[in-house]
Parts: C-alpha cells; sequence; structure tokens
C-alpha cells in the first residue's frame, strides 16, 4: 500500500511495554469508576432534592464536567494547579479528572435511574422502620443498579478509553506506551494499530463481562 512496508517485529518486541500501558491503564478506570461513584451518588440525590446547598454544588460539578472537554480538565489539574505551585503527579492527574468527569455523568444516570424507582419503595422502606439511609442502601439503589447497569458499563468503557489522555501529560499507560515506543522506532503505522486492538479488546472485554454478570444477577 503506497509502497509501505510493516515491521510487526518491532511492535512483537515492545508489546510487554504496551500490555505494561494496559494495565495502568486498566488501574486508572477502576479506580476513577469507584471514586466517581461514590461521588456520583449522593450527587444523585441531591440533584432528585432539587433544592439546598447540595443540589447547588452537585449541579455545578455535573454542569462543569458534562460541558468541557476532558482534556482541558486533565490540563486544568495537571498544569493549572502546576503553575499555582501545587505539583501532582501525571498518574494522580488523570485518575483525578477522569473521577471528576465520570462523577458529573455517574449523577446523571443514577438521576434518572433514581426517577424511574416508585416513591413508594422509600415510603415502604420507613414502614419496615428503617432510615432513609437503609432505604437508599437495601432497597432503593439495587433497583436503581438494574435500570442504570448498561449506562454504567457504558460510562466504565468512556472512562477507560479516556485514559489516553494520559499520553499528553507524560503519563505512560497505554496510549503513552505506544507513543514512546513509535518515537524510538519511528513505526508510528504499526504501533498505533495494534494499540488501538488492544483498546478494542479490552473494550469488548468490559461489555462482554458485563453481560455475563447481568445474566447472573438479573435473569438467573
Amino acid at each position: 500500500m503506497f509502497g509501505y512496508q510493516f515491521y510487526w517485529s518491532i511492535v512483537w518486541s515492545a508489546l510487554p511495554q504496551l500490555l505494561a500501558g494496559a494495565w495502568v491503564s486498566l488501574q486508572i478506570t477502576v479506580l476513577s469508576l469507584i471514586i466517581g461513584t461514590l461521588i456520583a451518588l449522593p450527587m444523585a440525590v441531591a440533584r432528585q432534592g432539587g433544592s439546598g446547598w447540595g443540589y447547588r454544588v452537585s449541579t455545578a460539578w455535573v454542569e462543569l464536567s458534562r460541558n468541557t472537554p476532558v482534556l482541558f480538565q486533565v490540563y486544568m489539574i495537571y498544569f493549572g494547579l502546576g503553575a499555582l505551585g501545587i505539583n501532582i503527579s501525571s498518574y494522580i492527574s488523570v485518575l483525578a479528572a477522569i473521577s471528576f468527569n465520570n462523577a458529573g455523568y455517574l449523577a446523571e444516570i443514577f438521576r434518572g435511574g433514581l426517577n424511574a424507582v416508585p416513591r413508594q419503595q422509600m415510603s415502604g422502606a420507613r414502614s419496615l422502620g428503617m432510615t432513609t439511609f437503609q432505604g437508599f442502601i437495601h432497597i432503593v439503589f439495587p433497583q436503581m443498579f438494574k435500570i442504570i447497569f448498561f449506562a454504567y458499563v457504558t460510562q466504565a468503557i468512556w472512562g477507560m478509553l479516556n485514559t489516553s489522555l494520559g499520553m499528553l501529560v507524560g503519563l505512560k499507560e497505554l496510549a503513552g506506551a505506544a507513543q514512546y515506543a513509535q518515537s524510538v522506532s519511528f513505526r508510528t503505522f504499526e504501533f498505533f494499530i495494534v494499540t488501538a486492538a488492544i483498546y478494542y479488546a479490552m473494550a469488548k472485554a468490559v461489555q462482554l463481562s458485563a453481560q455475563l454478570v447481568f445474566r447472573l444477577m438479573y435473569r438467573s
């Protein structure tokens, strides 16, 4: 094709570095999803309330995270805080930015799920002697997660793909490892084809695993 000669052997020799980068990407994906979930749940409840300081703070978070690029959020944490003398590693910066972004999107996903759960469910929980917190934990949230399960998985995949932005702040996650390898070998096409294939394989693995988990949890 256009006289281009492929040298796949260079890519295979660097495969351990790419897989190490993929492991970093998966670490950030899981951690940012956990952090985002823990922040998004109370924000969704506050947003559903429709008033108060919790509503205002969570609304500002959702608006900012959902209406600015993730790249901007990474840069603001890494370079913006750095300009103020607060130096954060590229790993923590990417983790914080994706957690921030996940929380905004998940808050709206959770809010939609909460609205789909009949309000009588909480009334029933309170009539059984549960506190509001216990009602959410034992009655409302389990029903909500069934409703939003696949939207949640989609956000997890979106967060995983966004870890590639770490390349721009020097993080050697999957895309960063590929960028470094191709800068040394000058085999850009080969490295990024293989890297794209690894991203695709990871995304499909998450998707298929989620389908299996859903069947085991909700359709057994």
